[in-house]
């Protein structure tokens, strides 16, 4: 591929509902393109950026893809993103790579969560964006009513740039909205002028009073001449809308069939006129010798740095780092530095990624997005630049995931092998993560939802040749008292020569703080048990607390006093003593009416206002309290409560099945609480159980 200068890169991030389009949209611009030959197809599994075996059994995408593709004189970087929402993470780490975005809607499937979701995010990204209707080509499809759907949402921003012709159930043509000017179909990338069909001129005003409205709002001067029943020519609607598309004040509207390849050639246009270079856009990193901001801004003439925004890690191609260039040109043999890692590493080879094809480039230009191979210590959000000015960037926020289940090996002795395969996905997917729960004796899997859980046991059965299996975590539990318990234990065993002999007499009692396991006193008055033993007695003490004699789980906040006892001068010794004092907390805690504690979280539920009732209901039925709602932007409240942890497992699933996928929730550990007494019974009898066997 040839070298290209910032002004002549687009950066563009496909965005949408899962199915609405996205994969087929980016085969359908690399076939016009030319860059491919054949068109790949999602349901035979041979496209460019869905390539993994996942991906491909699967039939979606699960991972973001870069498919740079070449149109007139520019490159287009694009970056396929995941619909399913549990692998957000991947889409915010491209659409942070990003520089505009195209939020692919199906025509047919009209606007979904996903289209929601990717507008939300456009937002927070300040990303020019524009729509595609894709599935033209379908019965159903309803361009107009995707069209009335989005101003609905987003207001006279929408801006329809086309307008399908359809004959006897087919899509063969379009209207240019802009030119007022009809044009039919002849070939791939090849179209003739024709009449505006009559019946297309009801829809058509609707489309071109859409576009009119959007135009007349970006400015008081084109307001007036509006109101005034004046109209814009085709340079001034051009000229707005190459303005205010960078400022997001005017979201263009386009159609086609990904399948039929239609249209396409006119979105590729419009991505190269009316979408910015990366120079455009604003990009600021700091320089760690001197602490003063740096202003990247994707300059070419400044000092090199790039940003790593993904990692592939593949047992088959190896790891690639892929990065962005923020300022300067990064060449093949360059040695660049690690501003994270604070090491420096020598380029061999630099890439661009088709997919997973490396293709190998001479060097890439300030906004242009490319790859390096086997950086070592290299992870995702890395800074790459100089040791002269080693610039950092930002990181990415990733978000967090909740949903986790626990994990084992299902043959003995593949521990090892697992710890490895998981440690290089969690370099590839910021939002899974291994957690060793030691207190429980389990390994929890976190990531985002239930699908993306079950897709890394089959990733890791295929790629690396090991089996995991899922199932409910245990809950951490804790064990205390409510009453004070008066006991006395006495050790005594002969077994030829020294025997054994330790004599305690204590109370247990609550400490008042849940935080700490336990408290330890003595107030031994003329030395009964001299003082020597105090420690042996202590220990005792604080190795029983570690598993409780309620339900097996640690206990916490008690008190415990010795305050009397014996000794035998020969008998006697350490070893009795810490028994004696173990014996005698498992009486004194079984007789202080021992209670089990249960995990609190403090949750946050958002969802828009029309789901808050439901959402309320199951909460209570999950046994949270709500605490409050608070109102905030777009519609959305955000109810607090709290919630009992052994309650959230498998919340992920039913939120996104009560609210369409528009709920998301967050907690954090709050406090420990006395459990109703049939939770403490269903524990108390899994420990018997257990116990019996």
């Amino acid at each position: 591929m040839n070298t290209y200068t910032t002004d002549k890169i687009r950066n563009v991030v496909l965005l949408g509902h899962g199915g609405c389009g996205k994969t087929s949209l980016a085969e359908a611009m690399a076939f016009v393109s030319g860059y491919t030959t054949r068109l790949g197809k999602v349901t035979d599994g041979n496209t460019i950026s869905d390539y993994d075996k996942e991906e491909i059994k699967r039939k979606f995408s699960i991972s973001t893809s870069v498919v740079p593709v070449e149109w007139q004189g520019y490159k287009i970087n694009l970056l396929d993103t995941p619909g399913y929402f549990d692998f957000v993470g991947e889409v915010e780490e491209a659409v942070a790579a990003a520089d505009a975005a195209v939020i692919v809607v199906s025509g047919k499937a009209g606007v979904e969560v996903g289209t929601e979701k990717a507008w939300e995010l456009c937002e927070k990204y300040k990303l020019p964006r524009m729509f595609f209707v894709s599935e033209m080509d379908v019965d159903h499809a309803s361009f107009r009513e995707v069209v009335e759907k989005l101003t609905g949402l987003y207001g006279k921003k929408i801006a329809p740039f086309y307008q399908p012709i359809r004959e006897n159930e087919k899509f063969v043509g379009y209207i240019n909205v802009m030119k007022m000017a009809g044009r039919r179909f002849t070939g791939i990338g090849t179209r003739e002028e024709c009449e505006i069909p009559d019946y297309c001129k009801d829809n058509l005003d609707i489309c071109r009073e859409a576009m009119m409205d959007a135009v007349a709002e970006t400015s008081e001067e084109f307001m007036e001449r509006y109101f005034a029943g004046d109209e814009f020519s085709v340079s001034e609607i051009r000229a707005a809308m190459t303005f205010n598309v960078n400022d997001g004040s005017i979201v263009p509207v386009s159609m086609g069939s990904n399948t039929e390849i239609r249209n396409i050639h006119n979105l590729m246009n419009d991505i190269v006129e009316l979408f910015p270079s990366p120079d455009k856009r604003e990009c600021a990193g700091i320089n760690m010798k001197t602490n003063e901001i740096f202003a990247a801004n994707y300059d070419f003439s400044k000092s090199k740095s790039a940003y790593i925004f993904k990692t592939i890690v593949d047992p088959f191609i190896g790891k690639y780092s892929l990065m962005k260039v923020c300022s300067g040109v990064v060449k093949a043999d360059d040695t660049i530095y690690d501003v994270d890692k604070e090491n420096e590493e020598k380029i061999s080879k630099l890439y661009i990624l088709r997919g997973n094809k490396p293709e190998e480039v001479k060097e890439l230009h300030a906004g242009d997005i490319g790859a390096i191979a086997k950086l070592t210590a290299a992870r995702t959000g890395d800074s790459l630049a100089t040791k002269a000015a080693p610039i950092r960037y930002g990181k990415t926020e990733i978000s967090k995931p909740y949903t986790y289940k626990r994990y084992t090996a299902k043959n003995k002795g593949d521990e090892d092998k697992i710890s490895q395969a998981l440690s290089k996905m969690m370099h590839e997917d910021l939002t899974l993560k291994s957690v060793n729960d030691a207190e429980n004796r389990q390994t929890l899997l976190y990531g985002m939802g239930d699908q993306q859980l079950d897709i890394v046991v089959s990733k890791l059965l295929d790629k690396y040749k090991v089996e995991i299996e899922l199932s409910k975590p245990k809950v951490a539990f804790r064990e205390t008292i409510r009453k004070k318990a008066d006991v006395e234990y006495k050790y005594k065993k002969q077994s030829g020569g020294h025997g054994q002999y330790g004599h305690v007499k204590m109370t247990f009692e609550p400490s008042g703080d849940l935080d700490t396991p336990y408290v330890f006193d003595q107030i031994v008055v003329g030395g009964a048990v001299p003082k020597n033993y105090f420690p042996a007695v202590e220990k005792g003490v604080q190795e029983s607390v570690a598993k409780g004699p309620l339900a097996g789980y640690p206990v916490v906040g008690v008190k415990a006093v010795l305050y009397d006892g014996s000794y035998h001068p020969v008998d006697s010794s350490e070893m009795a003593f810490k028994t004696a004092a173990s014996q005698a907390f498992k009486k004194g805690f079984l007789e202080a009416s021992p209670v089990l504690l249960e995990p609190i979280v403090s949750l946050k539920v958002i969802v828009p206002d029309s789901y808050t009732g439901d959402v309320m209901g199951d909460l209570n039925k999950r046994r949270g309290r709500v605490l409050g709602m608070n109102p905030i932007a777009g519609g959305k409240q955000v109810i607090e409560a709290d919630v009992p942890m052994m309650e959230l497992y498998g919340y992920c699933t039913d939120l996104r099945s009560m609210t369409g996928g528009r709920g998301s929730y967050s907690y954090e550990f709050a406090r420990y609480e006395q459990a109703p007494s049939d939770v403490q019974q269903k524990e108390i009898d899994a420990r018997a159980a257990k116990d019996g066997e």
